[in-house]
C-alpha cells in the first residue's frame, strides 16, 4: 500500500461509498465490488492478450470519506473489498473477501491517494487493477479547512462588536479554547490564532493557523432615542 497527496483524475472511474469511524477507535467495514466483465478497455486487453503480453485492467477508484477529527489526528478505517476471481476459462468461479486497513494521517488532504496494488479481480491473461482510495473531507459543523488552515465564523451583536467578545471553541481533538477580543470587530476583522490549525502532513509538531471571522448581527430599527444617543457617542 502507498499513498499519494494529489487530485484525483476525473477520468478514472469512481464508485462512491460511505464509511464510519472515530480517530484512533473502533473500525468500521464497508463491501466494494468489482465488476469483472471490464469496459472501453477491452480491446486493448483483447490485443494484448491475443499475442501473449499480460494486459493490465485500470485502476478501480473508490472514495474514502473522512472526518475532519479524523484528518487532524489520524484514525484507522477498515474497508472490505470483494473482488471475483475467474478461472483458466474465463468464467467466475469463486469470490474472495479481503480486510484491507487504512491508517489516515494527521494534515492528510482531499484528493490524498492510498492504493492497494493489484487488488483488483483476476482474470486469465490480465493483470489485476490497482485498488485506489481517494480521500474526500465531510462537511463540519463547526470548522471550514483552508489548506492547513481552519476557519470558524461566529455572529455577534453590535453591541458585542463594540464592548468586546469572548470566543469559546471546542478543537478538533477536544481541547476547548477561550479567547478573548477587546479590540472593536469591524466586518472586515478577523482574530488569527497562530498553530492552532490543521497539522502539517510530514511535521506533525507543526500546524496551520486558525481564522476566527464575525458576522455582526445589526439591529433591523433603531427608534429616535437610540439614534441620538449613537450620534452623541460617535459624533456627526
Amino acid at each position: 500500500m502507498f499513498f499519494t497527496n494529489n487530485s484525483p483524475d476525473q477520468n478514472w472511474r469512481r464508485t462512491m461509498f460511505s464509511t464510519e469511524s472515530s480517530p484512533n477507535q473502533n473500525w468500521s467495514g464497508t463491501i466494494f465490488t468489482n465488476n469483472v466483465y471490464g469496459d472501453d478497455d477491452d480491446i486493448v486487453r483483447s490485443f494484448a492478450q491475443r499475442f501473449g503480453v499480460s494486459a493490465k485492467d485500470p485502476p478501480i477508484m473508490y472514495t474514502l470519506s473522512c472526518s475532519l477529527e479524523e484528518l487532524y489526528q489520524g484514525a484507522t478505517k477498515r474497508v472490505k473489498i470483494t473482488r471475483q476471481v475467474a478461472g483458466r476459462s474465463g468464467l467466475i468461479t469463486r469470490k474472495i473477501e479481503e480486510i484491507q486497513t487504512i491508517d489516515t494521517k494527521p494534515g492528510w488532504k482531499k484528493g490524498t491517494k492510498i492504493t492497494f496494488e493489484e487488488k483488483g479481480n483476476k482474470r486469465p491473461n490480465v493483470t489485476p487493477a490497482d485498488v485506489v482510495f481517494i480521500v474526500d473531507e465531510k462537511p463540519h459543523s463547526e470548522f471550514t479547512r483552508d489548506g492547513n488552515d481552519l476557519i470558524v465564523t461566529r455572529t455577534i451583536s453590535v453591541t458585542e462588536a463594540f464592548t468586546g467578545y469572548t470566543v469559546h471553541l471546542k478543537t478538533l481533538n477536544g481541547r476547548n479554547l477561550t479567547l478573548p477580543i477587546n479590540d472593536v470587530i469591524h466586518p472586515n476583522y478577523q482574530k488569527v490564532v497562530r498553530n492552532e490549525g490543521m497539522p502539517i502532513l510530514g511535521d506533525p509538531t507543526k500546524r496551520g493557523i486558525l481564522k476566527i471571522k464575525f458576522d455582526i448581527r445589526f439591529p433591523t430599527r433603531v427608534n429616535a432615542e437610540q439614534k441620538a444617543g449613537i450620534r452623541r457617542l460617535f459624533g456627526p
